[in-house]
């Protein structure tokens, strides 16, 4: 209870502060559309996130769509995780261990980042956490088949939510091959349990490895510091990420306890090789959000090792207090302003707030996709409940194409309708906003109409065009 409570508390702490990031910016554009919408899209991207958006779809029905309502999944699942460190943490190293690990969990930068982040990461992180709750109760007696098909019903669920994250039965193969040594029965429920719930994401891998290279074309291929680099990136500071490291090298002292290490080593290590090693063909995946799964394993050995290293639950108390101060710059850098949207720092709030003061009814709008590529739903995001602004130049909208983007219009100077003000908000701080705007848009414009007033924004730039006589 209390490691779930305190990480609970802890991403709660502004967790509508943030504006809303790219990535959350399109599960708001997901879970709006109609169900029928939503399973076309996924025809042509997306597919690997299909599930979460499915799910978002039904939460934002119920619960709505403000910054708090959408990153409440992800803000419940972390604290869930937490509980489920501390429960394998006791079951592998004793109950001091298991209470150390969870809070542990619970101070780490990372965990209440993504607990604010109205993504599938958090719910990944959860599943696969489970998942290794579940392999343990099954090893513990592997002849009653429901643990196994519980197991398996999980493995499902993380490849539904994000099939990168499967990586995690890597870390579970090999404590499993140790166990099959003692009984060889393990390994053949362990397979047919792991392959149950893989067949289970069968249409997810087919669509989704069909549409990787477009989705993830601008991931780089690692190199070798790479495998250097991820580490802080897990942890979300260099600071926790030493101290942590530390405490888990400090567990391996515990030699009575070497199937549990091998079990949270193999889960901590292993994947991120993994991801590596898959990075270097025509995809790259090797980006710090896939491997955060393996964060809870981390912080079970960090739990060993913190208790271990302290002799009562003063001490206990006192080094979680000191952990806690240390890592506070970077608890505030995750809440800043425009983290969720690093590094365009995009202010779709100011936009809209700037759109809103001078509206007139009537007015219209052109909102170029650049970076940040959905400028135009973090407006529009913003406006709510405010004015609704046709995009002078979109033929047919994102959710009509089916699609992330919309169409436009082939021949710009056709599509509009004699506005008497159009409003124009582009990336970046060009002095010439219309210089930003697609050539033969920003010709029809130039022709019509004169810019009146610019305003000039993080990440944005809003201009005011009104029609010439």
């Amino acid at each position: 209870m209390w490691p779930a409570l305190a990480t609970l508390a802890i991403a709660m702490l502004r967790i509508n502060g943030p504006e809303l990031g790219t990535d959350e910016l399109v599960t708001w554009d997901a879970g709006h559309r109609s169900m029928g919408r939503i399973l076309a899209m996924l025809h042509n991207v997306d597919a690997v996130h299909s599930t979460y958006y499915v799910l978002m779809h039904g939460w934002m029905a119920v619960f709505g769509d403000s910054e708090t309502a959408m990153r409440m999944p992800s803000a419940l699942a972390m604290s869930a995780t937490a509980a489920l460190v501390a429960l394998i943490g006791r079951r592998l190293f004793g109950p001091r261990a298991g209470m150390c690990g969870g809070m542990l969990f619970a101070l780490i930068p990372i965990v209440s980042r993504f607990a604010q982040e109205a993504r599938s990461y958090a719910l990944v992180v959860l599943a696969a956490t489970l998942a290794t709750f579940l392999l343990l109760r099954a090893l513990d007696m592997p002849r009653r088949w429901w643990r196994w098909a519980g197991y398996a019903l999980c493995v499902a669920v993380i490849g539904l939510l994000h099939l990168v994250a499967l990586t995690v039965l890597a870390g579970h193969c090999v404590a499993v091959v140790r166990r099959a040594r003692q009984e060889g029965r393990v390994l053949w429920c362990f397979c047919l349990a792991a392959l149950a719930g893989a067949a289970g994401v069968i249409p997810v891998v087919v669509l989704g490895t069909s549409q990787a290279s477009r989705q993830l074309f601008w991931v780089p291929e690692p190199d070798m510091w790479g495998l250097a680099d991820i580490w802080p990136e897990l942890f979300a500071s260099a600071l926790c990420a030493g101290v942590v490291i530390t405490l888990a090298a400090m567990a391996c002292t515990c030699t009575e306890r070497r199937d549990a290490l091998l079990l949270c080593g193999t889960m901590a290590v292993l994947p991120p090789f993994v991801l590596w090693a898959a990075s270097h063909g025509d995809v790259s995946y090797f980006r710090f959000q896939y491997a955060m799964f393996t964060v809870p394993a981390w912080t079970v050995l960090a739990g060993a090792g913190l208790a271990r290293a302290t002799r009562s639950w003063l001490s206990v108390a006192v080094a979680l207090t000191v952990l806690g101060l240390l890592v506070l710059p970077d608890q505030r850098r995750m809440r800043g302003e425009f983290e969720h949207d690093v590094p365009h720092n995009a202010d779709y709030k100011a936009a809209a707030r700037t759109i809103e003061k001078f509206y007139r009814p009537g007015d219209a709008a052109v909102f170029v996709k650049g970076a940040p590529w959905m400028l135009d739903q973090g407006v529009r995001y913003y406006l709510q409940p405010g004015p609704e602004l046709r995009e002078v130049f979109v033929a047919k909208s994102a959710a009509e194409n089916n699609e992330l983007f919309p169409v436009y219009c082939p021949v710009p100077a056709t599509c509009l309708r004699g506005e008497s003000r159009i409003w124009v908000v582009v990336p970046g701080n060009d002095p010439d906003p219309l210089n930003t705007v697609p050539a033969n848009q920003a010709e029809a414009l130039r022709a019509q109409y004169a810019t009146t007033g610019t305003v000039r924004l993080s990440g944005l730039t809003v201009a005011l065009l009104e029609r010439m006589p």
